[in-house]
């Protein structure tokens, strides 16, 4: 029988940076057990042993579009044996003026968790101010910390502990950026950006990473930044909202990861991208294609996390 123990508190999954280097590798190695357990079913329709999050809800708000943040969230209360109930922001009263806060309080009184795809992070962290449960990101404009979780995850099961590695980022600063500066930081590993000034991650985010002792680096050149890289992350170039995708093409093609690019990192290099891809603009077809991608891996990996970041959210462990 698999022994999950309660702990006393609940937990807010906001930012890694707002986790303990104990807590991120929790997370980790929860994933891990559980995947290993689902490896041994034949479905995904199955429910893990002894069903340890049965009778409990996760409201799930949905302000941007998604695919596997969705399913994988969805799935992983299934397989845990709880309960998803889907809400579409312009479906509910939010989207007709009710507050954050407001809502809150409400969701509070009916589920035990709440989701949020947020288009604001100050929504998400208005919530996490007033909500009586654990309150989990699932994106906002600012952050995106169950990917990274699940790269980090994928990293390990093809390339051995993160520790001391480097992860080469090729493109904007965005979100999915932030993100993998705040687990490098948590996750001592080593994180080269290449940017252009333009879009460089917040000086806010790279003015905490030094000062938590953060092995991040900040360039223009791509192959400065890739070169000797344990990975290559890249994520598309235009984002869920961008207005100006001619001149966001224009200013990033330079950062395209290509054969060119991945030369210039470590042979035994593997190659990440979140999803959604657009082919031959951030990644070449035959890098995203090839035997150094590990994407579906990594999409997988997104199901696996999920539960993993539930577990922890409601104080449960193996």
């Amino acid at each position: 029988m698999t022994d999950y123990n309660l702990k006393k508190n609940h937990r807010h999954f906001i930012d890694i940076s707002s986790l303990s280097k104990s807590d991120c590798r929790e997370i980790i190695e929860i994933a891990k057990k559980l995947k290993a357990e689902a490896k041994k079913q034949g479905t995904n329709g199955f429910v893990h042993q002894d069903a340890p999050l049965k009778g409990q809800a996760l409201a799930m708000i949905f302000e941007k579009p998604s695919t596997r943040t969705r399913v994988s969230f969805e799935m992983a209360m299934h397989q845990l044996g709880g309960k998803a109930v889907v809400l579409q922001g312009n479906d509910m009263q939010l989207g007709r003026g009710e507050s954050i806060s407001d809502t809150a309080k409400v969701l509070s009184g009916f589920v035990d968790a709440i989701m949020l795809r947020a288009n604001s992070h100050e929504a998400l962290l208005e919530m996490a101010e007033t909500s009586r449960v654990p309150i989990i990101n699932a994106l906002t404009n600012f952050s995106h910390p169950c990917q990274i979780m699940a790269d980090v995850l994928t990293f390990e099961e093809h390339a051995g502990p993160i520790e001391g590695k480097k992860i080469a980022w090729s493109g904007d600063g965005n979100n999915v950026a932030v993100s993998w500066i705040h687990a490098a930081v948590m996750l001592d590993c080593e994180l080269a950006l290449a940017c252009p000034k333009d879009y460089s991650p917040l000086e806010q985010v790279m003015g905490w990473a030094k000062n938590n002792g953060g092995k991040i680096t900040l360039t223009e050149n791509p192959k400065e930044a890739v070169k000797n890289a344990d990975c290559v992350i890249t994520d598309t170039f235009i984002s869920m909202g961008d207005d100006n995708a001619e001149e966001r093409l224009r200013d990033l093609a330079p950062y395209q990861v290509n054969a060119e690019l991945m030369a210039t990192a470590k042979k035994s290099a593997i190659f990440m991208h979140c999803l959604p891809a657009h082919r031959d603009e951030e990644v070449t077809a035959d890098v995203i294609d090839g035997p150094q991608s590990v994407i579906w891996d990594e999409a997988e990996n997104r199901l696996h996390i999920q539960k993993a970041i539930l577990m922890w959210c409601f104080g449960k462990s193996l």
